[in-house]
């Protein structure tokens, strides 16, 4: 790739943050707060203007509801224009209910699936309101014990909660369906893994893909694999970028394993999947429970970006020599030198292009902003996972 090309490709590049990353958040055992944290939906999306402010390439804001639930989602779709943003993927959430303890739409009682399945049909209501394209379902949905319920049954259920869900989706509109291995849920979690997410997007039909959170695997597992499968079968929707060291640790992306983030982004790369018009989601999906929530946005949407480069530096020519000519440490060569290069100076550049300062990071800090929001945002309740 040319580097023109890739001074295109990272100028046009497209990630989404989390309404919530901007919330107190911690684990089961604690929730720390901090200064300044939003109050509410408008000072989340404030919030997360100014990562794009900084950094040029995170203009969308997902939201979660009921966590960001409003009486008016199109005055609130207009406040965020009126940021420089937009409204993203609407994230539903039917696990922080009493009522699903046993589940939500695969719960035994008949009653409580219809809940669900309710709350599913009115955040497709909010996409209409505020014009976005995406929903995206996970659920927490399993058994903690063999014998528990009938697991077939469960998938049944499912399959006729997602199904009813698809039915009322606009033409312009997508479901995006997330798996993870485990928690809550110890025993057996009804959406597990990428095959059965597959499986059930599959047979829902083209506006239903997958979505792949880089922190609901097993130790080891070979995320770069289901990314090249998923793409190639046209089935990738989204991603939710975090980092593991054991669990689900929702820690910044790349903090764990920036290696693994360069080979999930030289797949993205190499089926020209990078565009915004690609149908591929960028979003990150992150708990910032000890570093400020806005700067750690800003420094994970940077991870993002350098993985990404050094993906678009890869001699693609010179890879597919050595593979077609059986050169295994040739390959790998070609791809480490990819990834040993030090793409800071082409960001750099990049943002100066864009008419930005070069270093977000300190950019960010001169700015006052977190200074301002915690004299400002005195009072009221501050918004939180509702752990």
């Amino acid at each position: 790739m040319t580097e023109t090309a890739v001074r295109d490709a990272l100028r046009a590049q497209r990630i989404e943050v989390p309404s919530w990353a901007y919330g107190n958040s911690g684990t089961r055992f604690k929730v720390f707060s901090q200064p300044g944290v939003p109050r509410t939906p408008e000072e989340k999306i404030a919030d997360a203007a100014q990562v794009h402010a900084f950094t040029g390439v995170a203009p969308i804001v997902s939201l979660h509801i009921p966590w960001d639930r409003v009486d008016d989602f199109a005055k609130l779709g207009s406040y965020a224009a009126e940021q420089g943003v937009r409204i993203g993927t609407i994230n539903t959430n039917v696990f922080q209910d009493d009522d699903y303890r046993l589940g939500s739409v695969t719960n035994p009682d008949p009653r409580i699936r219809r809940k669900a399945l309710g709350h599913l049909l009115e955040c497709v209501d909010i996409m209409d309101a505020t014009g976005s394209a995406d929903l995206k379902l996970w659920f927490s949905d399993g058994t903690n014990y063999p014998g528990q319920d009938d697991i077939r049954a469960r998938q049944d259920r499912l399959a006729e909660a997602l199904a009813a869900t698809y039915e009322r989706l606009g033409d312009d509109q997508r479901m995006l369906l997330e798996y993870k291995l485990f928690e809550p849920a110890f025993y057996m979690t009804d959406v597990p893994d990428w095959g059965t997410a597959y499986a059930h997007c599959l047979k829902l039909g083209e506006k239903a893909q997958v979505v792949i959170d880089t922190g609901h695997h097993a130790p080891g597992t070979n995320i770069e694999f289901i990314v090249a499968f998923l793409l190639r079968e046209g089935k990738l929707g989204a991603f939710d970028f975090n980092s593991r060291f054991y669990a689900d640790d929702d820690l910044m992306v790349g903090a764990a394993d920036p290696f693994q983030l360069f080979r999930i982004m030289y797949e993205i790369v190499r089926a020209d999947a990078l565009r915004p018009d690609s149908g591929v989601n960028f979003m990150l999906d992150q708990c910032h429970n000890i570093e400020p929530k806005i700067p750690a946005q800003i420094r994970s949407v940077m991870n993002v970006q350098e993985a990404t480069a050094k993906a678009l530096l890869v001699d693609a020519e010179a890879l597919a020599a050595a593979q077609t000519a059986g050169d295994v440490l040739g390959a790998n060569g070609v791809l480490m030198d990819a990834y040993d290069t030090d793409v800071r100076p082409l960001l750099r550049e990049v943002r100066a292009d864009l008419g930005l300062d070069p270093e977000p990071m300190a950019a960010y800090a001169r700015s006052g902003y977190a200074q301002r929001i915690a004299a400002e945002r005195v009072g009221g309740q501050q918004a939180g996972w509702g752990a």
